[in-house]
Formats: structure tokens, C-alpha cells, sequence
């Protein structure tokens, strides 16, 4: 059975003192088959490896540069991220690919980057408001999906995550319609056990994200190929937070 996985998605939010806030405000009780893990800023990576180190919740980063080192004034490469204590990476988050013109080419290469250097990397996929209304979104992941299929030469033995944001639905209020996002991820599923195999595909997780709160994530997290949620807002809200973790055990129960 794939681990349920919660994932809050800090942004640009945070600095290292209101982190200290959160956590102080924060407290949850971990179930065995529920990773909770915060994607933070970068300055807040060893200030939340102090606090969360011996509590069993993970934390990672929000992006990363594939290159090891090197004249890139600005980025942070993989092996800094793994010294930082990272687990997980998010790659190609969509306001990365909208604001910064990340091409699927270049989040591709993060992905193969964090992988190789033995943390799990987040892929982010989904379709704009434009291509749902042209009927493209299947085109549009299988877009994403192929060019991380090709920097691999096997299927991957070690683990990948993949996060379905329809980019219409992240910060808005209106979330994808919990049968739609399940449609999707086996439809994402489907891409995977084409080119890696079923096995492969069945143990890949695949999350959802796009204005997950407390009154939805039950919605969401009972469809049989959705292993959990990526969070924006509500992750930066310590009793939000821990509410929406609490009804993640509802999959556990079934």
C-alpha cells in the first residue's frame, strides 16, 4: 500500500521567526502510514531541521538547480539541499513554469538532479483554465510527463512523486471536483505503467493539489489513486493544518 503523504507548500512565506512561531503553535500526533513533510524557503532549511529533526516530520525545498556546483548566482544545487537534511523536492511547481518560463525540459532535469542525489523529488504537473476549456489537459500532462520519462534510460527503482495542480484551481477557492482529480491520476498512472510498467506505476504516489482546506481534503483523500495532498495556504495556518493531517487518517481507516 502507497504511504499517505501530506505535504505543505510554504512559498514565500515564512522568515526563520515566524517559523519559530508555527512550530510553537503546532502540534500533531504522526500516524505510522501519514508522512507529514513542509516544503519551506530556503533560509528557513536548518532553522526547521533544528526544530523537526526527532519528530519524525520531514521537511524539503521548494526548488533546485541540476548542477552540481558552479557560475549559477542564485541557485541552490542538489547537494546542498541533502546537507540541509531535505527528504523532498518539489520540481516544476506552475508558478515556476509561469513566472520564471520553466520549460518541461528544465524541470525534467531537476527531477533526474534530485533523484540521483537520493531525495524524492515532487514532480508538479497540471493543465491552465485555457487548456481544461480546450479539452488539452490530457495532452498537457502527457507533455510533462514524457520529458521526465526521457532523462531516465530504466525505470526509476527509487521513489517519485507526482502532484496533479490544475493551475486553475491553485490559490482560488475552487478546487477540482474530487472524481475529476481521481480521473486524472489514473489517467497519470496510465502514462507511467506505459512507459515504466505496471509495477513501477502502481507504487509511484500521486498527489493532489489546488485549494486543499479541512472541509475538502476527505473528498480527495479517499479516491483510490490520490496517496495524498500538496498544500499552499492552509499549510502556513498551524490548526488548519493540523485538521486537514487528522482527516488524512480517514484513508488509513478504510
Amino acid at each position: 500500500m502507497r504511504r499517505t503523504l501530506i505535504a505543505a507548500n510554504w512559498k514565500m512565506n515564512h522568515t526563520v521567526a515566524e517559523t519559530n512561531v508555527f512550530f510553537g503553535n503546532f502540534t500533531v500526533s504522526l500516524h505510522t502510514d501519514i508522512e507529514l513533510l513542509f516544503c519551506v524557503p530556503f533560509t528557513d532549511l536548518y532553522q526547521t531541521k533544528h526544530i523537526l529533526k526527532d519528530t519524525g516530520i520531514k521537511w524539503g525545498a521548494q526548488n533546485v538547480f541540476p548542477a552540481p556546483k558552479g557560475a549559477y548566482t542564485g541557485e541552490i544545487s542538489p547537494y546542498m539541499l541533502k546537507e540541509a537534511g531535505c527528504t523532498y523536492v518539489i520540481c516544476g511547481h506552475s508558478e515556476r513554469r509561469q513566472i520564471l518560463k520553466e520549460s518541461d525540459e528544465f524541470v525534467a532535469k531537476k527531477v533526474k538532479a534530485v533523484y540521483d542525489n537520493g531525495m524524492i523529488p515532487i514532480l508538479c504537473v497540471g493543465e491552465t483554465e485555457a487548456e481544461r476549456k480546450a479539452g488539452k489537459t490530457k495532452e498537457r500532462l502527457q507533455e510533462e510527463t514524457q520529458a521526465i520519462f526521457l532523462q531516465f534510460e530504466e525505470p526509476p527503482t527509487k521513489e517519485i512523486v507526482i502532484a496533479y495542480e490544475p493551475i486553475w484551481a491553485i490559490g482560488t477557492g475552487e478546487a477540482s471536483s474530487p472524481e475529476k482529480a481521481e480521473e486524472v491520476a489514473l489517467y497519470i498512472r496510465e502514462l507511467i505503467s506505459t512507459e515504466w510498467g505496471k509495477e513501477t506505476s502502481q507504487k509511484i504516489r500521486i498527489l493532489y493539489g489546488g485549494s486543499i482546506q479541512s472541509n475538502n481534503i476527505s473528498s480527495f483523500i479517499t479516491q483510490k489513486n490520490i496517496d495524498g495532498c500538496l498544500i499552499g495556504g492552509a499549510g502556513l495556518k498551524p490548526n488548519e493544518l493540523h485538521k486537514i493531517y487528522q482527516k488524512a487518517s480517514i484513508k488509513e481507516e478504510e
